[in-house]
């Protein structure tokens, strides 16, 4: 029996340890760390479980991201851990699925995530080379997955990820959620 929160800055220093148990310290070198820089997750989207003892079992972020020359808004998804006592319980797709179920009750229409496309075609990614999206090297291309959360939302959307903070817009008035 888990209980999902949205993750609140008492659960951060849990949420870190966590992950860095799941990923290895070295994970913030990653590219995808590098849109998240300086930037602050999704709050109603970053969830965390616990367990009957109140443990932390697992955790999900999202984080908000910009996709090319005119900025469309998008969702990174990640990272998504559970803790390895509670791996096979079903907890990371009981995670991914709240969370993209409180997405669709949002102004947000599209997500994004580097992952494996066989464990998240479940929950409605496939290959993101067919929008036309890239994203920071070194990051394999085989691995950027896209969701639409909305019909058509990549639509006209292509070219690179970049960090929401950091994006410089080219033309006012382009902003798309």
């Amino acid at each position: 029996m888990f209980r999902i929160y949205r993750e609140s800055p008492h659960d951060t220093p849990e949420v870190e340890y966590l992950y860095d148990l799941a990923f290895a310290p070295g994970r913030t070198a990653l590219s995808s760390y590098r849109l998240r820089d300086g930037v602050d997750p999704v709050s109603e989207l970053s969830l965390v479980a616990r367990d009957e003892y109140d443990v932390l079992a697992g955790a999900i972020r999202f984080w908000p991201v910009r996709v090319g020359v005119r900025g469309d808004a998008a969702l990174l998804l990640g990272p998504v851990a559970v803790h390895p006592t509670r791996q096979g319980e079903g907890l990371g797709a009981l995670l991914i699925n709240e969370s993209l179920h409180k997405a669709l009750t949002t102004d947000w229409t599209r997500v994004i995530l580097v992952g494996d496309e066989p464990y998240y075609r479940r929950f409605g990614f496939s290959r993101a080379t067919a929008s036309k999206l890239s994203f920071p090297p070194p990051t394999n291309p085989d691995r950027l997955l896209a969701r639409e959360l909305v019909p058509g939302a990549f639509r006209g959307v292509g070219g690179l990820v970049q960090n929401w903070a950091e994006w410089q817009p080219r033309h006012a008035g382009n902003f798309r959620l």
